[in-house]
């Protein structure tokens, strides 16, 4: 499990680490431009000018030192811009990063802009790195900053931003001013991801990014709490413990199912073979009488359990011999699906997975939320979550809201996105990393559901199954991916490849 830390517990791992390594501040500065510069020269030749434009504060003073490091790895076409107003001051770090750079090199093309700038023309062949203002900023650029930022984001040049891009905030971004943040190509972020970095709104600041570690005490890592995780493929493999050579299907499990209604039949058959691709030793599926036919034939390993109504679902089946159930993929609205599911809050005594028209029934059924099974599992894409809660104005909002309401009803909230964010009773968001474009296509949150539900059935707990299952989905769909292309890609083929998804976790 990765931490992902707010931009001010980020600083207090910086301090953390200069009192208990212990190191100078300007030594924390040098090892991060220069695990900053090792990943430039991979990825850009000398050919290219690379102009640097630094602030006055510390994430200048990395800028600086990427200069300086720069020239020493042969970069000959460097040219370096401090902005230093008359009524500001530099960092001391900042400062050392200035003498440092003047101390090594003779002929550093160096400008310190105090007051009026005249900026350098930038052409689609430079390159910009952009260590004007890191994690430390609390308000939105204005005046020569805001120009310097406007003037770089109309140039065609390449931009790397160090740490966050400059303008941007960690995290709430509902009060900043869009105009006058870096539009980075690819940023360099040291030690943790940001939170900002996991939002949609976000992605055409940030662009692509990476982290880069800068030797964090460890131990400051594992004694600062946070609520922000990324899962990663670790976590999953120690999760899924190889089977005992005499095991049998009765010890993973007997999943229910209640999908289905005229014309969304697809929806329950992908789920249920998500199910079973997923660990489940038994999927009974319960579905409207005339689907029968079309789930028999198409998946004959699911056993079925067939409503009295030709085209809905009215009826909850006896839950008694059941380990885990799932409800909602193609379900429909009909009033006599909702009453079934009202039925099922009350009768369960266990988690349920609750995707789709089921989630939608709950919105225009508000009052049934308390009846929710506790840490049952809620599966929502962003306006099926506004459904339930009300309208946000940004991602961060929606996400504090999930967050909340997870809290608040002791549920897990699985909120669909490109950063799947899965929120649980206990405050903490576990971000996924997995996954690519293709996958946002007419299925594959029904597939998603599948996994969960398989997951669950197999014994994980809900929160641990929620976690690993929608990883588990992401991976088989970038599995899915080179062979169809993100254009081409259907929910089909990442069922396809759950099976070298779950390998992957194991090794």
């Amino acid at each position: 499990m990765v931490k992902i830390f707010t931009t001010e517990k980020v600083k207090e791992l910086d301090e953390y680490t200069i009192s208990h390594e212990p190191i100078r501040p300007i030594d924390l500065v040098e090892r991060a431009a220069s695990v900053f510069v090792g990943e430039f020269v991979r990825r850009y030749t000398k050919q290219n000018r690379v102009i640097v434009f630094a602030g006055q504060g510390n994430n200048g003073a990395d800028a600086l030192a990427i200069s300086r490091l720069l020239l020493e790895e042969s970069f000959e076409r460097v040219e370096t811009y401090l902005f230093n107003p008359p009524s500001g001051t530099l960092s001391e770090a900042c400062e050392q990063s200035k003498r440092n750079l003047f101390e090594v090199h003779d002929n550093v093309v160096f400008k310190e802009i105090e007051a009026k700038f005249i900026p350098p023309i930038l052409s689609e062949l430079d390159i910009v790195i952009d260590g004007l203002f890191g994690s430390g900023l609390n308000r939105p650029l204005s005046g020569g900053f805001a120009a310097v930022v406007k003037y770089i984001n109309q140039s065609k040049a390449t931009v790397i931003s160090i740490d966050l891009p400059s303008g941007l905030f960690g995290e709430d971004n509902r009060e900043n001013t869009p105009d006058t943040i870096i539009h980075a190509d690819v940023t360099l972020t040291f030690g943790f991801p940001k939170l900002a970095f996991f939002l949609p709104e976000n992605e055409s600041y940030v662009g692509k990014w990476k982290i880069l570690d800068i030797g964090i005490h460890p131990n400051g890592i594992a004694d600062t709490p946070t609520f922000y995780y990324q899962t990663t493929e670790d976590d999953a493999g120690k999760a899924l413990p190889p089977r005992s050579k005499f095991a049998h299907k009765g010890m993973f499990g007997h999943a229910l199912l209640i999908a289905g209604s005229r014309g969304k039949m697809g929806a329950s058959l992908l789920a249920a073979k998500a199910c079973l691709r997923s660990g489940a030793g038994l999927l009974t599926v319960h579905i409207p009488a005339d689907g029968e036919n079309i789930l028999q034939t198409a998946f004959p390993e699911a056993m079925l359990s067939l409503d009295v109504q030709p085209d809905y679902v009215s009826t909850l089946p006896d839950i008694t011999p059941y380990s885990a159930i799932g409800i909602g993929p193609g379900l429909g609205k009909h009033p006599a699906s909702g009453a079934l599911l009202k039925t099922l809050f009350r009768q369960s005594s266990c988690p349920l997975v609750i995707d789709a028209d089921a989630l939608n029934l709950i919105a225009s059924n508000e009052e049934w939320i308390g009846d929710i099974p506790h840490r049952s599992i809620l599966t929502p894409h962003p306006k099926e979550f506004d459904r339930l809660v009300g309208a946000s104005n940004s991602s961060y909002e929606r996400l504090m809201k999930a967050q909340a309401f997870a809290v608040e009803h002791t549920l897990i909230v699985v909120l669909k996105g490109a950063h799947t964010a899965t929120c649980t009773p206990d405050g903490n968001i576990y971000f996924n990393n997995s996954g690519n474009p293709g996958m946002a296509t007419a299925g594959s949150g029904d597939v998603l559901t599948g996994i969960i539900l398989g997951l669950l059935a197999a014994g994980h707990q809900p929160e641990e199954a929620a976690q690993i299952g929608v990883l588990i989905h992401g991976t088989a769909g970038d599995l899915a991916a080179i062979y169809q292309s993100e254009e081409s890609l259907i929910a089909g083929d990442i069922i396809e490849k759950l099976g070298k998804a779950f390998k992957q976790m194991h090794e």
